[in-house]
């Protein structure tokens, strides 16, 4: 490996990204553990990722809050939280900082600048470096092996593709004691929401696939968190059939819990497509980002990522559908 085992001893992980974007580093993080189990290893992230470091505690041991950059669309910048951050950083003194947020066309030099420790990640065109410490930031290819490839630049090998989500046992416990009268039913999952409008699959597709659903023997569940209550009312509204509406009652452990059980998930290209990869859930994902080769699930046979910007195809959809689900009604 290119950073020594036996003198890298702390190092700095820079991902200040959403849900999506952080499931898509675990199988980078597990390898990194791997090659150095005893080293220290911290996230630099948004407030949220606090909780996933808690969660994906045998990978990460610290967290970090990273206040924002000029440039950076997550966060409005505050210099007197920029200014506690740097100095925070030059104290800590990395063996080695992972630039895991992107390009680099603006972090690489931010980082470099926290005189916080060595750098190495990704650069492009414009910002290149080091290219034994850098990679070129590839195109076309799915984030999580995107980041194995940076990784294996620094002679730290994969560990695998595969996602996880660790659920614990008190949050399956509230899932079950939530909808206890789910428990040994046949359902599936509808998840309409995501991040940005743009993203979301019409509610109206969203309720005709439920309903097929429903029409095939199985419970339908609607998913989603409180600040998409009106784009689940929708889908809602417009199905024939009934269904459970669990928008805003159910945290990432429940939901994930929730996946496990279900024999099914559709959704747009958004966080919990990634937590159905992990729980390996049958799925069928809506990409309305024109990125499938990036976002969409590895396991291609298990998971069916509809490309919508490109083949808008409802029949296609309802294929994918049929394939993957059983007829409860002809048993």
């Amino acid at each position: 490996m290119k950073f020594s085992v036996a003198t890298t001893r702390k190092i700095a992980v820079f991902r200040a990204l959403q849900l999506g974007d952080m499931f898509c580093s675990v199988p980078a993080l597990r390898a990194l553990r791997h090659s150095y189990p005893n080293a220290e290893i911290t996230l630099l992230g948004l407030p949220w990722a606090s909780s996933f470091c808690a969660r994906f505690s045998n990978y990460i041991d610290r967290f970090i809050h990273f206040p924002g950059y000029e440039g950076l669309p997550e966060q409005v910048v505050d210099e007197h939280s920029w200014n506690a951050f740097k100095t925070q950083m030059q104290v800590e003194a990395f063996d080695l900082i992972l630039q895991m947020q992107g390009n680099g066309n603006i972090v690489n030099d931010m980082l470099e600048n926290l005189g916080a420790g060595p750098v190495a990640g990704f650069h492009s065109k414009g910002n290149y470096r080091n290219s034994d410490h850098f990679l070129e930031y590839p195109t076309g290819i799915s984030e999580i092996e995107r980041h194995l490839k940076m990784l294996e630049n620094l002679g730290i090998p994969s560990q695998g593709t595969e996602l996880e989500f660790p659920v614990s046992e008190s949050e399956a416990k509230h899932l079950h004691e939530s909808v206890s009268f789910l428990q040994g039913e046949r359902f599936v999952c509808i998840h309409p929401g995501s991040r940005g409008s743009w993203r979301q699959w019409p509610p109206l597709h969203f309720a005709c696939a439920a309903d097929i659903c429903a029409g095939k023997g199985y419970k339908v569940v609607v998913t989603g968190t409180k600040e998409e209550a009106a784009i689940t009312s929708e889908v809602l509204e417009l199905m024939e059939y009934p269904a459970l509406d669990l928008t805003g009652k159910t945290g990432l452990g429940e939901i994930a819990q929730l996946l496990k059980e279900s024999k099914l998930l559709i959704s747009n290209c958004t966080g919990v497509s990634h937590i159905a990869a992990a729980t390996r859930t049958p799925s069928i994902v809506i990409s309305m980002d024109g990125e499938p080769e990036r976002w969409g699930p590895l396991n291609t046979t298990l998971h069916k990522t509809v490309d919508w910007l490109r083949e808008p195809d409802m029949d296609y959809v309802l294929a994918s559908l049929n394939s993957l689900l059983p007829d409860l009604t002809n048993k």
